[in-house]
C-alpha cells in the first residue's frame, strides 16, 4: 500500500521533528516558564515574597534566552513561538495572580477586574510585538514590555512584604497601579529596549565598574532598589512621548524658510 504524499506543513514538521529543537535557549525559556509557574503556586500558598522573586528570576531567565540564541545562532520559529507563551504565563498570568491573591481578592469584582486588564493586556502587548515583529524599530519597544509591566507587580508586592504592609491596607493603590501597568503595555508609547547594544564590542573599563556598583546598590535593599529601577523605566516612556509631544508642538510653531 503507498501511502497518501504529505502536505507542506506536515513535511515541514517531519523535517522539525527529525532535526529536533536547539537545547540552549530553550532551556533557558523554560527555566523562566518554571518561575513563573513557581509565582502562581507561591501566591496560592500564601508566600508572596518567594513568589515575587520567582517573577524577577523569570525575567532575567526570559532576557537570557534571546541574546543566548543570537550570540550562538540558534534561533527557530519554535523557539520564537515558545518564548511567547513562556512570557504569558510568566509576566500576564503569574502578575495578575499574585497581586489579586495579595491586595485584590477582596475588593470583590473590582478586584479580577483590574487583574484580568493587566492579564489582557499582556497577552495582547505579545501579540502586537509578535505580529510587528518585522516591521517596528529595534531600538524601541510599542508600549511598556510585558516583562517590565511584572516587575512593577512583583516590586510592589515584594516592597509591601518586605516592609511588613497587609494587602488589605494597599487594595487602591494595587488596583490603580495594576490597571495603568496593563494599559501601558497596550499603549503607543515608545521604550528603550537595548537591542542596539552590542555584546561582541569592547566597552570602557569603567563600564564593567558601574555594572559592579550596580550590584551592589541592589545588594542594600533589593526590593526598593528594584522596584524603583523599573518604576523608572515605566515613567520613562511617558517622558518621552512629552519630549516627542513637545518637539512636535516646536517644529509646528517655527516659521516655514523658503
Amino acid at each position: 500500500m503507498i501511502d497518501p504524499p504529505l502536505k507542506p506543513g506536515q513535511a515541514h514538521q517531519g523535517k522539525l521533528m527529525r532535526r529536533g529543537i536547539y537545547l540552549l535557549p530553550n532551556l533557558f525559556t523554560t527555566g523562566a516558564l518554571f518561575a513563573g509557574f513557581y509565582a502562581i503556586v507561591q501566591a496560592m500558598n500564601g508566600r508572596f515574597e518567594h513568589a515575587a522573586a520567582a517573577v524577577f528570576i523569570a525575567m532575567v531567565l526570559d532576557g537570557l534566552d534571546g541574546r543566548v540564541a543570537r550570540l550562538t545562532r540558534t534561533q527557530s520559529a519554535f523557539g520564537a513561538e515558545y518564548d511567547s507563551l513562556s512570557d504569558m504565563v510568566s509576566f500576564g498570568v503569574a502578575p495578575a495572580l499574585v497581586i489579586y491573591s495579595f491586595a485584590l481578592k477582596g475588593m470583590g469584582k473590582l478586584g479580577w477586574i483590574a487583574a484580568f486588564i493587566y492579564c489582557a493586556g499582556a497577552a495582547l502587548r505579545l501579540a502586537r510585538f509578535n505580529t510587528m515583529l518585522e516591521v517596528q524599530d529595534k531600538r524601541w519597544f510599542q508600549g511598556l514590555p510585558s516583562p517590565a509591566a511584572a516587575a512593577l507587580i512583583a516590586g510592589l508586592v515584594w516592597v509591601a512584604v518586605d516592609n511588613h504592609f497587609a494587602g488589605a491596607t494597599l487594595r487602591w493603590p494595587a488596583w490603580t497601579f495594576t490597571a495603568l501597568a496593563g494599559l501601558a503595555m497596550v499603549s503607543n508609547l515608545r521604550f528603550y529596549s537595548g537591542k542596539d547594544i552590542n555584546l561582541r564590542k569592547s566597552v570602557p573599563f569603567m563600564f564593567i565598574v558601574l555594572i559592579a556598583l550596580g550590584f551592589t546598590l541592589i545588594s542594600v535593599d533589593p526590593p526598593i532598589v528594584l522596584f524603583a529601577i523599573f518604576l523608572g523605566y515605566g515613567l520613562s516612556g511617558y517622558v518621552y512621548g512629552l519630549v516627542r509631544l513637545y518637539r512636535g508642538w516646536r517644529d509646528r510653531g517655527l516659521p516655514k524658510t523658503e
